[in-house]
């Protein structure tokens, strides 16, 4: 696609997809109660053009469908440390992008970890990931989703999720009495924070997640490249060098584990980008390399 030509494609989705009302349905994410929360107001509010939430206590999926499925659904997990949703671009907007590929798009607003509104706050966003993934399992038939290539993908603290789903399935901590499995049969891990451990993490999102003394049985438990095994699902993995928010040794370490335990994985780290892909070209051209992955791992059907 001729430079000029991508560039206004890309201005008129941004305005079309980043507000939520261009979604197809908000869905609640638990419609029987939210697991280890408390009884408390909800407090939610977002910024003035509705693309930055705060303090998430009732979680919820956003469903995009494209016109024509070809079978593969990715749940969107927004970055924020931890602290906030940055839903718009990370969310609504890179939702119309695959839906452009045919891909089913699921934002999901998860909960933001605070011990007012939850019992046990390191774990109510692995929760809300895993119960994402049943739910878009559950409705596959409906949604026309083949249940083999369901995906998650995650950016900066979202992508420290999407990782924590990743590595953390054998245990599910939702309610699942049909069996239905919680791992992504993939993961997109943009700019993410992996490890939780000092002088590699990124501290907001290891403080807003784990409070400011974990534990080195915590720190360790969502250090993400330390639960790697032959059993984690394929990655596409990209950051650029010169993010200056978080390291890129969080990368190289979960690509370095997942070549440990041999676990297909690709690794995409540009010279310039920033954190967020906003700076540089990255910002329009890192999903060509995704997709590009994506057909050749046939996660597009393709």
């Amino acid at each position: 696609m001729h430079t000029r030509i991508r560039t206004i494609f890309l201005t008129l989705l941004t305005a079309a997809a980043f507000h939520p009302l261009t979604a197809q349905q908000v869905i609640p994410l638990y419609p029987d109660g939210i697991p280890n929360s408390r009884d408390v107001p909800n407090e939610e509010y977002t910024n003035k053009d509705s693309t930055v939430i705060f303090k998430v206590s009732r979680p919820t999926l956003t469903l995009f469908r494209p016109e024509h499925p070809n079978g593969t659904a990715i749940v969107v997990c927004p970055g924020g440390g931890y602290h906030d949703l940055v839903i718009g671009w990370e969310g609504y907007q890179v939702a119309r992008i695959l839906n452009s590929r045919g891909i089913t798009a699921v934002v999901l607003k998860y909960r933001l970890p605070s011990e007012v509104t939850m019992k046990d706050k390191s774990i109510g966003p692995l929760q809300d990931a895993q119960q994402a993934v049943l739910e878009v399992r559950r409705h596959a038939a409906a949604w026309g989703i083949d249940t083999s290539r369901v995906g998650i993908m995650g950016f900066s603290a979202g992508g420290h999720l999407a990782s924590t789903e990743g590595t953390h399935f054998s245990t599910p901590l939702v309610q699942d009495p049909e069996g239905t499995s919680v791992r992504p049969d993939f993961m997109i891990l943009v700019y993410p924070v992996i490890s939780m451990e000092l002088g590699v993490t990124h501290m907001g999102s290891r403080v807003n997640l784990l409070g400011k003394n974990p534990t080195p049985a915590q720190v360790k438990r969502f250090s993400n490249d330390a639960q790697v095994t032959p059993r984690t699902p394929p990655a596409f993995i990209i950051q650029a060098e010169d993010d200056s928010t978080v390291s890129v040794e969080n990368s190289l370490r979960f690509f370095s584990a997942m070549l440990r335990n041999k676990v297909p994985a690709s690794l995409h780290i540009y010279p310039r980008g920033g954190h967020g892909f906003g700076k540089y070209p990255p910002r329009d051209h890192w999903m060509n390399d995704l997709f590009f992955w994506m057909t050749s791992a046939h996660f597009l059907g393709e």
